[in-house]
């Protein structure tokens, strides 16, 4: 076997082709992490982890099976084509099984996304960051305790081969700083966080920055009141209203429409969302945590508008539930080592409105503003929705008391037909959204 990740792969798939294989596939994913926990002024847990896996696909006619190591010897890897080869001659067919379509294969060369630092950044600079944070969150007035601080710095190497022709290799990092504080005593503790996660250690918030902000937060949640219970107007801030785009991401995924389990399975082309809302998924942000330079299948990727002006535009979807749908690949296929091709969104969110998310709440004199949702009361085949939240009353069009213990509900369906987006959107995550109003969702205090 060569020395170099893309000739290793190479060889494996060359060894299936020889054993007689229609096609065949093999990636590589190399992660390397370290990270540290600080709590109570000291040193919790200090950890690093390195991990070298390589998965081989292959098929005879429409039978498929994976195999994946993390032993790159020479005698394991010969088994490793004998082990798959013998599996995928075995198992049932697959009718929608194969390779990524050739014409749509990704070729270089790539942009530079800078999705990789190769900053070396030692376990005491990890720590010191984990203790300012927590210093900077106790420092805050009303912070009894905190849960701990955190901060790592980790990297990764993708690498994939296909028997028809591709053959790519990227690199990427991420540096992440976090703390969750703790206000008040006794029976009457509230709970809040905050967190930077960024693809280069410069661009990191400051860990002072980041605590302070926990602290604070946690602060405002104290001495919370009960949320009257009827029909009202919801605001989401940025940090919960990504999950709405994340249920959109999950109804248009090619496996639920193809199963028919979506409760969007028959809205192609339909008004799904209320006019100006437009939801993207950008593979090429600079430095964006969900960026890519190929799908999992090698297949070139494009910006994408999912949906635009308010009309579902595209589903995603990998070969296997393009083949199924009768359509073509969107370059929205994932790998793992271990499993056949899925699906993912690189950057997906939902573009900016043009009011503030002070002038969207302006006119709702009582409302609340959600911060924090819990469970996970989602049906993705209905769209019906019922979770936990916690947030503040609005009253007048500005943001009054905490409330915590109640229940908001709704139909997905006509959450989002009634959605408007705010102008704050901050690439913060991989999925995002800017603030989010819709106008009547039931509430229910417990």
């Amino acid at each position: 076997m060569a020395d170099s990740t893309l000739d290793l792969l190479n060889d494996l798939v060359t060894a299936a082709k020889k054993a007689g294989a229609d096609g065949a596939d093999a990636v590589a994913v190399d992660a390397r992490s370290r990270g540290v926990s600080w709590r109570h002024g000291k040193m919790e847990d200090i950890e690093g982890s390195e991990a070298e896996d390589i998965g081989l696909r292959v098929m005879f006619g429409k039978k498929q099976a994976m195999v994946s190591t993390s032993d790159r010897r020479l005698d394991n890897l010969r088994t490793l084509v004998e082990r798959t080869v013998a599996m995928a001659k075995a198992v049932p067919e697959d009718e929608y099984c194969g390779l990524a379509p050739e014409d749509r294969l990704a070729h270089g060369p790539y942009p530079d996304l800078e999705l990789y630092d190769n900053s070396d950044i030692s376990a005491e600079t990890l720590k010191d960051i984990a203790r300012e944070a927590e210093d900077a969150a106790r420092a805050v007035p009303g912070v009894t305790n905190t849960s701990g601080a955190g901060a790592s710095a980790s990297s990764y190497a993708i690498s994939l081969i296909t028997s028809h022709g591709f053959s790519g290799h990227y690199q990427g990092s991420s540096f992440s700083a976090s703390i969750s504080a703790v206000a008040g005593e006794g029976t009457a503790m509230e709970r809040d966080y905050d967190f930077s996660s960024k693809r280069h250690f410069s661009d990191l918030e400051s860990a002072a920055q980041i605590g302070t902000k926990a602290g604070e937060l946690a602060v405002a949640r104290l001495n919370p009141k009960k949320a009257p219970s009827k029909a009202m107007p919801l605001i989401f801030s940025p940090r919960v209203s990504k999950s709405m785009v994340g249920h959109f991401s999950g109804a248009i995924s090619g496996t639920s429409v193809a199963r028919g389990t979506s409760f969007l399975k028959d809205q192609m082309g339909e008004a799904i969302f209320a006019s100006g809302v437009t939801i993207v998924d950008d593979p090429f942000i600079k430095r964006g945590l969900a960026s890519k330079l190929f799908d999992g299948e090698g297949v070139a990727m494009v910006r994408t508008m999912l949906v635009e002006d308010g009309t579902l535009k595209s589903w995603m979807l990998n070969s296997a539930t393009a083949r199924q749908l009768g359509l073509s690949v969107t370059g929205h296929a994932s790998r793992g080592s271990a499993s056949a091709p899925g699906i993912s969104a690189s950057n997906l969110h939902m573009l900016a409105g043009s009011l503030s998310p002070k002038d969207l709440m302006s006119d709702i004199e009582e409302g609340i503003y959600i911060t924090d949702l819990i469970g996970m009361g989602v049906n993705g085949v209905t769209g019906d929705y019922s979770r936990g939240a916690s947030g503040f009353m609005i009253r007048g069009g500005v943001i009054s008391e905490p409330v915590s213990e109640f229940t908001i509900a709704g139909n997905l369906k006509d959450m989002f037909r009634s959605i408007v987006p705010a102008s704050d959107l901050e690439m913060r995550y991989g999925t995002n959204a800017p603030t989010l109003r819709i106008d009547s969702m039931m509430v229910a205090s417990a």
